[in-house]
């Protein structure tokens, strides 16, 4: 068996980039959901417990050859965007 060229290699990290660009999609329509409920129901929008946990499990389910600190900033950057666009959503 051959190795795959570059090309096939490419290829084939463009369409795991557009699975997960869908995936961060659905993720941030839940964000939106998430912080109009609530709004809606006067809770708190931050909650550094969740966050806490979040990272802590996401950190802890990290498997080779992703390492625990790149997956914590990978979802710390993820999770602070959200929040971005989940303060102009409110704002609307």
């Amino acid at each position: 068996m051959t190795a795959p060229d570059l090309e096939t290699l490419r290829r084939s990290i463009d369409e795991i980039d557009s699975r997960l660009l869908t995936l961060i999609e659905e993720r941030v329509k839940l964000v939106l959901a998430v912080g109009d409920y609530k709004r809606a129901h006067g809770l708190a929008i931050y909650d550094p417990e969740r966050e806490r946990k979040l990272l802590e499990r996401l950190t802890n389910d990290a498997r080779p050859p992703l390492e625990p600190g790149t997956v914590r900033r990978i979802f710390e950057r993820l999770i602070d965007e959200s929040r971005t666009l989940e303060q102009r959503h409110a704002g609307k």
